[in-house]
C-alpha cells in the first residue's frame, strides 16, 4: 500500500481550485491576473509532482525550492486580488497557499537535515 503524499495532494487541490477561480476572473474580464495566478498557482503542484522523480536529495530541495516560490507569488496574486474591489474574495485560496507554504518549508528543512 502507498503511503498519502500529503503535499502532492494539498498542491493539486489547490491547483484545481485555482483553476476555478481563474476561470471566474476570465469572466469578469481580469485577464491578465488571471494569467500570472494561474501560471504560478498550477506551477506548485507541478514542481512538488517533478520533485517526486528527482535524481537526488539536493534535485529534491532544488525542485521543492523552486514550488515554495511559486506558492510565495502566488500569494502575492491572491493578496491584489483581495485588496482590489472589483475581484471576488480568494480568502480560502489565501488560506490554503499559506498551509501549503508552511508544508513545503517543513518538508525543505526536514530533508536538508539529512544531508551531511
Amino acid at each position: 500500500m502507498e503511503s498519502r503524499n500529503v503535499i502532492q495532494e494539498l498542491s493539486f487541490e489547490f491547483s484545481v481550485e485555482i483553476i476555478a477561480y481563474c476561470e471566474i476572473l476570465e469572466v469578469r474580464r481580469k485577464y491578465v491576473i488571471a494569467s500570472q495566478l494561474l501560471k504560478s498557482g498550477t506551477s506548485i503542484g507541478a514542481n512538488v509532482r517533478e520533485a517526486q522523480n528527482s535524481e537526488s536529495k539536493a534535485d529534491f530541495i532544488h525542485k521543492m525550492k523552486i514550488a515554495a516560490k511559486e506558492a510565495s507569488e502566488t500569494e502575492y496574486w491572491l493578496l491584489l486580488c483581495n485588496e482590489s474591489k472589483a475581484y471576488p474574495s480568494p480568502m480560502i485560496l489565501q488560506e490554503k497557499v499559506v498551509a501549503i507554504k508552511k508544508v513545503l518549508s517543513k518538508i525543505i528543512a526536514t530533508v536538508k537535515s539529512t544531508i551531511k
